[in-house]
Order: structure tokens, then C-alpha cells, then sequence
């Protein structure tokens, strides 16, 4: 018999996240001819499915078997009649199924007789078993609901490994032969089993619920009583519609997607294939990560395809060294990478089969790429931005992880942390935090990057998580000029301090949404000491401090980081656009004092002075006023 479904609705991002974009819809064409839009959300609810319920008869049977073991009985029309007349809407369950059952008057023998006559191999819908299997390979559980009775409904379980405590079905009742003395006589069913009553699937899918942690549940059959597992709260999240046995109109209508096929579903769990946008040191520390997670996991294609800038090292490509020789020998030297990594000079090839992006690249750089990949990723995929830092716009600044959920259409999560490359590469324990709008997308990334020495926790807090990542970068600035300054454990310890507060009311000024606790985890704390003590950035800044500002931060850099890029001036220049804007500059007086340092307008000293920046006025490095301003910041230091 069948099912009920509630209308599905797409779960939706915390209170007062953005809205996550529109996503467009592709269309599969079923056996049956016809045309069922299958919305990215119906699809997205589908592949996150922690359970799959069944219905059995016209679903996982080419047959009703109850209706089967009436003919078989010779009682086949009359049976039939009632049956159409429940799956219709007609005539109610339990009714039905007193009706059917006093017609048929079943017997064990009679049972065993049946399934002997019409064995269950033989009455498997098409495409059933490699369906059912496919799931159980991705750990999801797959349930049968049926509202016909178990003795008929254990075989079928029992072809496609579905356990027997997974099969919700009715229990037949039989008493006593005087004669015999054997349990023959048919006495009715088990009226309290949920099944055996109108609404008892959602009712089952409920109990399931109580009793295991399910997040998404699926129910996916022919029937009314089907459709109605959706429909009652604490039901199935979605439900498909199959009429590959019989077509019933409502259903039909009605159904979150409706089929006439399996494939169709088959086709949908193909593996996740893995794009890295970027092969700098960080880059190919996290793709080893996710390297060696897709080599031992059935849901994930083995090879991660990796999109690297080509240049040419010591007379050969780098694309070629990659790929040959396992390793990055001018951004990641001494660190051997998994050779299921293969490297692409030509975006395309990386991206055009990739439903996973991992956007990995110096963040001046993505909006022109983003531009690049307009039109040309699948409708399905998602991205996890490793990227720090933020883009100005006209109207302000705008994240990374916006801009490429904004660019591309696609969901962004961001995974920010202590992550120092090379130590990461070396397979020294690291944490990391995924910051994310969809719960789903969240639990898949977390899989897809965690290792036994990558402990990786996730927050629904994109913006947070996001600015933790982008700011602690600007500290690390003022933390290597106090370095190189000469100053201790407490000047360090004072400055992370200043830090970490202007980063979190700036944070929160920005976005009314981010939570406290996200800078007491990886991307905040523990990624803000970790930069300051071993990043690039402060020891390029260590440096500028050591030669007093001779050398510019950009000079160093091209000196020190070997075609890596500094991301904290950078950043520093776009964050103090946005305080100079909003007239913030004063609120956070040591990014102001950072900023003002770096482009001379400060002497080098003043780090330690910074609460007093509110009396100095900034001034352009070319302009006159530049020596009057440097000395009257010396007149402070010595007060």
C-alpha cells in the first residue's frame, strides 16, 4: 500500500542570516515521457537524506502482494476493488484492510505457498536493488513502511539487506486449529501497529525519529497514504512520488518530484567530485587533507583536481612537477603531495565536472575568477572559501564568501583557523572552523577536511568565522613590528590583546549576527596567536620594523615570500577604508595606528602609543605634513 507527505519546505538559515541565494532549477526527465522540475532544494534535501523510507507494494514490488496473494487465492478481483478504492482516497485504511483480509481468509501455508509460487526476485521493481544499495553505501538507512503486512514484506527486505527492525509492516494474527493444533486459523492483525491505521506513516517516520538522531527523512512511494507521510508534522521532509507501477493522479500532482523510474534517483547520488581553486602553500596543505579523505570514502571521486597558476620553475612547468613528481617545489617545498592531486592549468578542466569548490587563492584575485566561472559550474554545486580577507565596493565591504555566493549563485561556507601551511603539511595536529549557513553543507565539508590531526568544528556563523580569519591578519601586522621592535612577552601579549577586541567589535558592528563564541574557537583565538607568532605577515612586518621602514612591506615581500602574497597590508588598506568611511577610525585605534605605520605617516615607535591616535590626523605619505606629523607622534613618545 502507499504513503502521505507533508509539503516539503527548504530548511532555512538561522534567524537573521542572508537569505542564501535563489538557487535555479534542472530539469530529469522521467521514463514516462513527462517533465518534473527538480528543484536544486528538492535535490539538496535528497542527497543530505539521513534515512529513506519505502513504501512496499507498487514501489519495491512490481505487485500489491496482498492483491497477489488474493489471486493466488482466487479471490483477485474482488480484492482488487477495495485495494484501488484505498489507494485513491475512497475508502479508508483500516476498512480496507478488514475488507481484504476476511475476503482472502490467508493462511501460513497459504503464505508459503505464495511466496514459493511468486518469489520475490521475481517481483522487484527495476532499478529497486541498485537504488537501495547505493544508499547503504553512503550510510544513509533505508527503511520499508509499509500498511500490507510483514510475512509478505520480510522477503523483499531481505533481497535489498534492509535489516528486519527496519521494516515497519502490520503482524498477522492466527489461532489454534481444534483439529490440527497448529496456529492456521486467520483471527485479524495487530490494530495498534501504527501502519494499521490512516496517518500511520508519519506516525512511523516519528518513532524512527525518537529513536534515532535523523536529520532529513525521505519517504518515496505510489500512494495517497504515502503522500501523507510528508504531510503531518514529525513526517518524512520530502516525498517522490513513484508511478514506475501505477500512476495515481493526486499523487502525481502533488509530489515534492515524482518519477516513473529509479535510475532517475540513482543518477542523482553519483560520487562528489573535489576543484581546488588555488595551489599555493595553504591550498596544497588542505587539498592533501581532502586527497586522502576522497581515496577512502565510496561517496567521493578519488582524484582531487587542483587549478594552478602556470609558471615555470628551474626550466619545467609546474603543472608538470605537480603532477609528476608529487609536490609543490616553489610554494609547499619539502612536503610530498597524495597523488590522486592532479593539477590543471586551465580553470575549466578543474571546475566544469566539480559540485565541491574550494576557493583557495589571495583574495584580490577572486572576483576576477569568480568572473571567469559565471556559467560554467554545475547548478548543484557548493563552495568553502580558505580565502581571508575582504573586497571594497561602492557601498562598503564585502566578504569573500559573499561575493562568491552572489558571483556564482551557489552556497559558500567559509573553514578559517590556526592553519600555518607548512605545519599542517607536516601532519602536526591544527584545528580549523567551518563557518556556515546550511547545516548540511557544513557536516559535508567537516567530513571532507577532518583527519585524525585536522580537528575541524563548525559554527552558523559565516560572517564571524569569516572576519576572524581576515582581520587577526592586521594584528599580525602590529604584532611583528612590536617584534622586530624588540619588545616582549607583555607588549605582545597586550597588543593580541587590543587586537582581538577591535576585531570582535568591528565584527559585530558590521554584522549584527555574529556570535561571541566564534573568536573563542579555532578561527578566532587560537588562528590570531597563531598568526601572530609563526604567519607571514608578522614576520615580514618583524622585518620592516628591524630596518625601521627603509624597505616597503610590498618590497619584503616580493624578498621574503617567494611569490606568496602579503595579506595583511592589503587588508589593513580595505579595513581602514571602511573606518575612514563609517568615521570609525578613532573606535579602533590600533588598526588605524597599523595602517598609518605602515604608509609612513606614523613613525614605526608609535605601536605602542596607538590609544593616542585620536589627536593625530592622517596625512598622505607624499605630502609635506608628513615630518610635522612624525614628530609630533615623537612628542608623545616621550611623554
Amino acid at each position: 500500500m502507499a504513503c502521505r507527505s507533508a509539503m516539503w519546505t527548504a530548511k532555512r538559515p538561522c534567524a537573521g542570516a542572508d537569505k542564501a541565494p535563489r538557487r535555479p532549477k534542472v530539469v530529469a526527465r522521467t521514463a514516462g515521457g513527462a517533465n518534473h522540475e527538480l528543484s536544486m532544494d528538492v535535490l539538496s534535501t535528497w542527497r543530505r537524506a539521513t534515512a529513506v523510507c519505502f513504501d512496499m507494494d507498487c514501489t519495491c514490488s512490481e505487485d500489491d502482494s496482498l492483491d497477489g496473494l488474493a489471486e493466488f487465492a482466487g479471490k483477485g478481483e474482488e480484492v482488487k476493488k477495495i485495494t484501488d478504492m484505498a489507494m485513491n482516497g475512497e475508502m479508508g485504511l483500516e476498512e480496507a484492510l478488514v475488507k481484504r483480509l476476511q475476503i482472502i481468509n490467508p493462511t501460513p501455508q497459504m503464505i508459503k505457498d505464495f511466496l514459493i509460487a511468486r518469489p520475490p526476485e521475481s517481483r522487484l521493481t527495476p532499478g529497486i536493488k541498485e537504488l537501495v544499495n547505493n544508499l547503504q553505501n553512503r550510510g544513509i538507512s533505508v527503511y520499508i513502511i509499509s500498511g500490507g503486512f510483514r510475512p509478505l514484506a520480510l522477503p523483499f527486505a531481505k533481497l535489498l539487506n534492509i535489516p528486519p527492525e527496519n521494516v515497519y509492516a502490520n503482524r498477522i494474527y492466527f489461532t489454534t486449529d481444534d483439529e490440527t493444533g497448529m496456529p492456521t486459523v486467520y483471527a485479524g492483525y495487530d490494530k495498534e501497529q501504527p501502519t494499521a491505521k490512516q496517518g500511520g506513516k508519519p506516525e512511523a517516520i516519528k518513532a524512527l525519529r525518537s529513536k534515532h538522531p535523523l536529520e532529513d527523512v525521505v519517504m518515496i512511494g505510489d500512494g495517497i497514504t504515502d503522500l501523507e507521510a510528508a504531510r503531518m508534522p514529525g513526517g518524512a521532509d520530502l516525498f517522490i512520488g513513484y508511478g514506475g507501477v501505477v500512476e495515481r493522479k493526486e499523487v502525481r500532482e502533488s509530489a515534492d518530484f515524482y518519477i516513473t523510474d529509479f535510475s532517475v534517483l540513482t543518477k542523482t547520488l553519483t560520487n562528489h567530485q573535489v576543484a581546488f581553486v588555488g595551489s599555493g602553500a595553504w591550498a596544497c596543505s588542505a587539498a592533501n587533507l581532502v586527497a586522502k579523505n576522497c581515496m577512502a570514502r565510496e561517496d567521493f571521486e578519488s582524484n582531487v583536481r587542483m587549478w594552478v597558476y602556470e609558471e615555470e620553475v628551474d626550466g619545467r612547468m609546474l603543472t608538470e612537477i605537480i603532477n609528476e613528481d608529487h609536490e609543490n617545489v616553489k610554494y609547499l617545498p619539502g612536503i610530498k603531495l597524495e597523488k590522486n592531486i592532479v593539477a590543471y592549468p586551465d580553470l575549466d578542466d578543474v571546475i566544469n565536472e566539480a559540485d565541491i569548490i574550494v576557493f583557495c587563492v589571495p583574495h584580490q584575485f577572486v572576483h576576477r575568477i569568480c568572473k571567469q566561472m559565471v556559467g560554467k559550474i554545475r547548478q548543484d554545486a557548493v563552495a568553502i572559501s580558505l580565502t581571508k580577507g575582504m573586497r571594497l565596493r561602492s557601498d562598503g565591504a564585502q566578504l569573500i564568501s559573499d561575493m562568491i555566493r552572489r558571483k556564482l549563485g551557489i552556497d559558500c561556507s567559509v573553514l578559517m583557523g590556526a592553519n600555518i601551511a607548512e605545519e599542517i603539511g607536516k601532519g602536526e595536529l591544527s584545528e580549523a572552523t567551518i563557518g556556515y549557513k546550511w547545516p548540511e553543507n557544513a557536516r559535508l565539508f567537516q567530513e571532507m577536511f577532518q583527519s585524525d590531526s585536522f580537528l575541524v568544528e563548525t559554527v552558523q556563523d559565516v560572517e564571524g568565522a569569516e572576519l576572524c580569519g581576515t582581520l587577526k591578519n592586521v594584528v599580525a601586522l602590529a604584532t611583528g613590528i612590536v617584534k622586530g621592535l624588540g619588545y616582549g612577552s607583555n607588549t605582545k601579549a597586550a597588543i593580541m590583546r587590543a587586537g582581538m577586541s577591535e576585531m570582535r567589535r568591528l565584527a559585530k558592528r558590521l554584522y549584527y549576527t555574529v556570535q561571541d563564541e566564534t573568536f573563542f574557537m579555532s578561527c578566532g583565538l587560537a588562528d590570531l596567536i597563531a598568526t601572530c607568532e609563526g604567519g607571514r605577515n608578522q614576520r615580514v612586518a618583524k622585518a620592516f620594523a628591524e630596518m625601521n621602514g627603509e624597505k616597503t612591506l610590498g618590497q619584503l615581500e616580493e624578498e621574503m615570500l617567494k611569490g606568496q602574497k602579503l595579506q595583511g597590508e592589503l587588508t589593513s588598506d580595505e579595513v581602514q577604508a571602511v573606518l575612514r568611511a563609517k568615521g570609525w577610525e578613532n573606535d579602533f585605534p590600533l588598526f588605524t595606528t597599523v595602517n598609518r605605520i605602515i604608509h609612513g605617516q606614523l613613525p614605526i615607535q608609535f605601536i605602542t602609543q596607538y590609544q593616542h591616535i585620536a589627536g593625530f590626523e592622517a596625512v598622505e605619505p607624499s605630502s609635506d605634513e608628513v615630518e610635522s606629523a612624525i614628530e609630533d607622534a615623537f612628542t608623545v613618545l616621550k611623554v
